[in-house]
């Protein structure tokens, strides 16, 4: 394990993957956003440094902010920064202001409540019996719902975040124990959430009864480690041990780790865009390997709608192990025909709309010498609003290639999500609104395919969707929502969708 005395290199290191997802204006963005990234410690005198590690890691799954919460012994001490993990904990003074033996962190991408500091996470408030700190991945469907209970009984919010609902209902359970307290208030939740908590003495991991966001337990030492993904104990050197199973409760403390299951059982439904989108390739998701899934996810797509093309390109950077697949399958060749630039999110973070209006330029590049004269294959991973997509198709043509044609490795995506990710009303789903033809001819390509439903099952692992019991949270594709969405059918809350421009 690498020295944390002198962690800020680290975190001033590029971290690439997360560049390359977007840092702009969410009214302007035609990718699906991030849900948000969790991290915790218990037991490491360099607890507050290594969150920042972990959380550099996952900076992929959020970019609007990050912050950490430690605890002394004696006292909890707490840093929220709006931005970037390397931009705000790179800071020796910081780091040594979050003393202590225990920490938890996260990375932010608001899926719920306004961009605003009193939102970033880890929320933390002091109860009866001590301090307790929570950060939260995912969605609950029925935050509005027992906010506006809770306010009516006489509570007072300081944020605008769903997560501050678990804060109440923790700190109003007359029960006794704390684990008595704790199940009690997460019962009351529905959607997706997997949860780090920090108390006095306890480290608190909780994942959904359906497992829809990811939540691991590993070991650095004797101390033990909650995260979002493995790609974050890579960062600090820590052992993955096991997934925290849906449904369960883990409380770590000097004793050991103790495991709960207060849900009613049942089958696991994780997220299915973890393995086409959200994860990062270097990690393990499910047992299985983030980049083998995508590659094997293009080899799929190869076969069931080949092309008669000279060249595979990936859309970068989400598209590319596909596009590796789909070229090994094919035998087509595979180039680098668009180059990204990594850095255009934080210069144009709020442009001048004639700016905005070169849209796809600033962040593409065509390299016209892989593209000119040849028939094109443009593999990416999704198509959202289709808007890049128009942008990318035409820049292929301007660049000199013959034809184009689109191949996307996830199925359409016709429904809205309720459980973390960013995605637009079904009004501005491309999909949703056109057939296949129709989006052929909206993006001018010439030709269009996306993989099925079932065949994403496969490149899995498994022959196909089991209609009866699905494998995977995929609503987007299939419209079958897996919980309750108690709020989305109440009068009083519609759904809002954070693509909307925040005001």
């Amino acid at each position: 394990m690498c020295s944390h005395k002198n962690f800020s290199a680290l975190l001033n290191r590029p971290n690439s993957y997360a560049q390359s997802h977007t840092y702009g204006l969410k009214s302007q963005d035609d990718r699906l956003q991030e849900e948000c990234g969790v991290f915790g410690i218990f037991g490491h005198q360099d607890a507050s440094a290594i969150t920042a590690l972990g959380l550099h890691a996952l900076q992929h799954r959020g970019q609007e902010a990050a912050g950490i919460v430690s605890f002394d012994g004696v006292h909890f001490q707490g840093e929220r920064r709006m931005g970037l993990v390397g931009d705000n904990f790179n800071n020796q003074n910081i780091i040594n202001r979050l003393s202590g033996n225990s920490a938890v962190g996260h990375v932010r991408y608001s899926t719920t409540g306004d961009t605003v500091l009193r939102n970033v996470q880890p929320l933390f408030a002091e109860h009866s019996r001590g301090g307790f700190a929570v950060c939260h991945n995912g969605n609950l469907t029925n935050a509005h719902t027992l906010r506006s209970e809770l306010v009516a009984d006489g509570a007072i919010f300081q944020s605008t975040s769903d997560t501050e609902v678990l804060l109440h209902l923790f700190a109003r359970s007359k029960k006794r124990e704390f684990i008595e307290r704790f199940t009690e208030a997460v019962l009351q939740i529905e959607g997706a959430f997997a949860l780090t908590c920090l108390t006095n003495k306890k480290l608190i991991g909780v994942r959904d009864p359906l497992g829809i966001r990811p939540l691991l337990l590993g070991k650095l030492g004797d101390a033990y480690v909650l995260a979002s993904e493995t790609c974050a104990f890579d960062i600090v050197g820590a052992t993955y041990i096991r997934e925290i199973e849906n449904g369960e409760i883990i409380v770590i403390t000097d004793e050991g780790v103790e495991s709960y299951h207060p849900f009613k059982k049942s089958e696991p439904r994780p997220c299915i865009f973890e393995y086409i989108y959200f994860a990062r390739p270097d990690s393990i998701v499910g047992g299985k390997s983030v980049y083998e899934v995508r590659k094997r996810m293009g080899e799929q797509l190869a076969i069931e709608s080949p092309a008669d093309a000279d060249v595979i390109i990936p859309i970068p950077d989400s598209g590319v192990p596909a596009a590796i697949g789909y070229a090994q399958k094919s035998g087509i060749p595979f180039e680098l025909g668009i180059i990204r630039n990594h850095y255009v999110g934080r210069t144009f973070i709020e442009p001048e709309q004639r700016i905005r209006q070169l849209g796809v330029k600033l962040k593409h590049s065509a390299n016209r010498s892989m593209v000119e004269g040849k028939s094109v294959v443009l593999i990416d991973d999704s198509i959202v609003r289709g808007t890049t997509s128009v942008k990318l198709v035409s820049m292929m043509f301007e660049a000199g290639a013959r034809q184009v044609h689109m191949r996307i490795s996830s199925p359409p995506i016709t429904n809205p999500d309720y459980y973390g990710i960013d995605t637009p009303d079904k009004e501005n789903l491309l999909a949703a609104n056109y057939d296949i033809e129709g989006m052929r001819k909206y993006m001018n390509a010439d030709s269009l395919a996306f993989i099925s439903v079932n065949g994403i099952y496969r490149a899995m692992g498994h022959e196909g969707r089991n209609n009866n019991s699905p494998q995977y949270t995929d609503h987007c594709f299939t419209g079958d929502y897996p919980t309750l969405l108690t709020d989305k059918h109440s009068e009083e809350e519609p759904h809002l969708s954070l693509l909307a421009e925040v005001l």
